[in-house]
């Protein structure tokens, strides 16, 4: 192994100790763990799960494929990299291509204020992702499961949620053009033929679509485009089917939007999500032994 490759791979090893640590170490700082509790839902058909909210909070993971969840706060999409922590009471409907399976972990907890006020993002280490697989397939004695379930709970960290969400627009004429580009990611209808679409004029358009996303309409448009190309990707497309599918006249222009919006080529994000996760003992229906709702998600 190189000297990088040895420093990168100690400083690996001291960041993943110093977690442990602070996450098992006592302190008045812990939340209080009630239980944590996590199903794995196997590749399967394309499925939705309408709004629904759970009174505990959710951890969307391990994703094989791609998930996309819809809050209030946004339309985000879930890749094998990233957890989608999701605080109790939230609203949210789930959604999978073909082929996606993925993690829910349910968390009855005290969490930080970081997770409990807003959908976010967070890392699955495979410290944390090795163990809650564990605890979903293994007997436990009651001691040895609490003790678990508070590391578990001590290691989730909130990351930057910016590759995973796209804002959505309240304005319902701004929220139509959004869901109709989000149907049909290759729809090249400018924003004059919007503003005729809707009734409003192109300055008043440009300036909501701004104002209730972060980004002019062009800008949302590639983000849209990048963020269902990963489904599509997951799918089994390949990169030129998915560039025409998403709106591109070129692959090249593509992997462009794409690396430039989510940091990565197409590829890269295909490979992740291939990798997916684990199955375990714990693989059952949606709703079995699921106190939230009765879809399960």
């Amino acid at each position: 192994m190189s000297i990088i490759g040895q420093q990168v791979t100690q400083a690996s090893q001291a960041r993943q100790a110093s977690q442990v640590s602070r996450a098992a170490s006592p302190s008045r700082d812990v939340p209080a763990v009630r239980s944590v509790r996590s199903r794995h839902f196997p590749p399967s058909g394309p499925d939705r799960w309408d709004s629904h909210s759970h009174e505990v909070h959710e951890l969307l993971w391990g994703t094989q494929g791609v998930l996309s969840v819809e809050t209030a706060d946004g339309y985000f999409m879930v890749p094998a990299v990233l957890g989608l922590w999701i605080p109790a009471g939230v609203a949210h409907a789930v959604q999978c291509a073909g082929g996606t399976g993925f993690w829910c972990t349910y968390v009855d907890a005290d969490v930080p204020p970081a997770l409990a006020a807003r959908t976010t993002a967070v890392t699955v280490t495979p410290l944390l992702r090795e163990l809650l697989v564990h605890m979903a397939a293994e007997a436990m004695r009651p001691e040895l499961r609490a003790a678990s379930e508070g590391l578990a709970v001590g290691l989730l960290e909130p990351v930057d949620l910016s590759p995973m969400v796209l804002p959505m627009p309240d304005d319902p004429r701004l929220a139509r053009i959004a869901r109709t580009l989000l149907d049909d990611p290759g729809d090249h209808r400018s924003l004059d033929d919007w503003g005729a679409e809707v009734s409003v004029s192109v300055r008043n358009l440009s300036r909501l679509f701004h104002r209730e996303t972060g980004m002019t309409f062009a800008q949302w448009r590639v983000h849209a485009r990048v963020r269902l190309a990963v489904g599509l990707l997951a799918s089994g497309l390949s990169v030129g089917a998915v560039s025409r599918r998403v709106g591109y006249s070129t692959p090249s222009a593509f992997v462009q939007s794409f690396r430039k919006v989510l940091g990565h080529t197409p590829g890269w994000y295909l490979s992740s999500a291939s990798r997916g996760a684990p199955a375990s003992e714990g693989d059952g229906a949606p709703g079995e032994g699921l106190s939230a709702t009765a879809s399960g998600r």
